[in-house]
């Protein structure tokens, strides 16, 4: 590896990890794009991503754990069924057609707009939310949903997890980006697996961008000043609809190459 794709993965990880820290969004949503935009192939953007993501998500729940946050019980409950279906995830992520897989994650992108969305909306509500679900079938899918987005697209999965936390369950926010952040360690650690045992992870790039991610999140959370927001909640979108933009026309790119 050159000098230069040093610099830019190091310079790509201290990017996400401000973004991620400074939006609450996972690493990945801006890992996987900077990968494919430096060459990478589809697969290895995914299966890099997912370690750099385990590099920064352990640091987080050893902080969390250190503070008295971190519950071992929430984190099993859904973290059990995560590690199962993100190796699902990585079997779909292998085996099917590059383009499809950017053309999937265009739409993940997408769909991440309105999911944060819908977590600042469920966060301004002072009381818990009152559920009727299957507590055991609520986290089942909760936990295996993103499983299977970490295995599949390199993602964290915490902006999916975080609203079904709070509407299948009815937890507290606070208690859901926690339990949250602990699951996304046992997602990442099976996608990472999965992918190295299929040779799809490049771990010299994924420790590159993860010291980057580490040290962005720290600067946007300690560092950067707080905006109102709006100019955050608008930032945010545009930028995923960029990304989103960006993704669906390098699949574009590699339908027309295939």
């Amino acid at each position: 590896m050159i000098a230069g794709s040093w610099i830019a993965l190091a310079s790509g990880g201290l990017v996400s990890g401000i973004l991620a820290g400074f939006l609450g969004i996972g690493g990945g949503t801006i890992l996987v794009p900077l990968l494919i935009t430096l060459g990478y192939a589809p697969v290895q953007a995914v299966a890099t991503s997912s370690l750099a993501i385990l590099i920064t998500s352990v640091s987080g729940t050893v902080q969390n754990w250190r503070m008295g946050y971190f519950d071992l019980k929430r984190v099993i409950l859904l973290g059990f069924p995560a590690l199962v279906t993100a190796q699902i995830g990585v079997y779909l992520a292998t085996h099917i057609l590059p383009y499809i897989l950017l053309l999937a994650f265009g739409i993940l992108l997408l769909t991440n707009i309105y999911l944060v969305e819908l977590r600042k909306r469920l966060t301004v509500l002072e009381a818990p939310i009152t559920t009727k679900f299957n507590p055991v079938i609520s986290r089942i899918g909760t936990g295996g949903t993103a499983g299977i987005l970490a295995g599949l697209f390199g993602v964290g999965g915490g902006v999916i997890m975080v609203p079904l936390q709070m509407l299948l369950l009815g937890e507290p926010i606070k208690v859901a980006i926690q339990t949250s952040l602990g699951v996304i360690v046992a997602t990442a650690v099976s996608a990472c697996i999965g992918h190295a045992a299929k040779g799809n992870v490049l771990f010299v790039s994924g420790i590159l961008l993860g010291s980057g991610g580490l040290l962005g999140a720290q600067m946007s959370t300690r560092v950067l000043p707080k905006l109102p927001d709006q100019v955050v909640s608008l930032f945010f979108r545009i930028f995923l609809g960029i990304l989103s933009i960006y993704i669906f026309w390098q699949a574009w790119r590699s339908y027309q190459g295939f």
